[in-house]
């Protein structure tokens, strides 16, 4: 009878003991930290995803920034349901290194957007993506092994997310070498038009998404945005996806579906 009482006692330890380890191990492939940010005068809360693999390789890895981290990871802090980024991208072994940086809750609007909106504000996405490209990636580069070249940089978001991501790679070409950008919220104010109109250089390579029970302007908005960018940008079918979910709405599923067909498309 001890001897069953041991080996019950040593089996229900072992189980714990390994569920406790697979948790510290998640965790720690999860960390998230506070960042001063001098271009906006606030703290910023970053969350990190590094590969099922990190710790047991010497490995560089490619870096995928971005928006609202609050809906990436964690459905308890997500506003209508989280994309599950860390579950899809162990599922696949993915190698690559995932940075959310939560989004500003009431100066959400104005970090997002590049310019001004009559009625909404906005605008002060610049400091937004100084932010970014100035303190966070230097921090990232050096607390993780990054590959930290254009090619190996990227960029996703939804919504305002979107937008500021197309922004992104407008400001900031030589650092974003590819975008996913889904369901932008173009409509803010039409001089995004002009600023890829005018841009000299952009990233190299974007995946354009939306849905096509999004409202009207959605459809029409991303219809002129591949225009410029095809016409007057010299984009093609190499470097430009541009996609049209049927019944897709606008919302955490539609970005969440289609997450890993993006990121695939980028090449990772």
């Amino acid at each position: 009878m001890m001897i069953k009482q041991f080996w019950l006692f040593f089996i229900v330890f072992f189980i714990s003991a390994s569920n406790q380890a697979q948790n510290i191990t998640a965790l720690n492939r999860l960390p998230s930290f506070t960042l001063a940010s001098p271009q906006l005068h606030l703290n910023k809360k970053i969350w990190a995803y590094l590969p099922y693999n990190y710790e047991k390789t010497h490995k560089r890895f490619p870096v995928l920034y971005m928006h609202d981290a609050q809906n990436l990871f964690d459905d308890k802090t997500a506003y209508a349901g989280e994309w599950n980024v860390d579950e899809k991208l162990d599922s696949l072994k993915a190698e690559i290194i995932v940075i959310g940086i939560e989004h500003g809750n009431e100066n959400r609007i104005t970090e997002l957007t590049p310019f001004k909106n009559e009625k909404y504000g906005g605008g002060n996405a610049s400091n937004y993506v100084d932010f970014i490209v100035e303190t966070l990636k230097p921090e990232i580069d050096s607390r993780y092994r990054t590959k930290s070249n254009r090619k190996n940089t990227l960029m996703m978001g939804s919504s305002l997310g979107g937008l500021v991501t197309l922004y992104s790679g407008l400001k900031y070409p030589d650092v974003f070498g590819k975008l996913a950008v889904f369901s932008p919220s173009l409509w803010f104010s039409n001089k995004i038009f002009e600023a890829v109109s005018l841009s000299n250089k952009i990233s190299s390579k974007i995946y354009l998404l939306s849905g096509d029970e999004e409202d009207d302007s959605m459809t029409t908005d991303s219809k002129k945005l591949e225009s410029i960018l095809i016409s007057q940008k010299g984009f093609n079918d190499k470097n430009l996806k541009k996609e049209i979910i049927k019944h897709g709405k606008h919302n955490e599923k539609l970005w969440r579906d289609n997450f890993v067909t993006a990121l695939l498309w980028l090449g990772y």
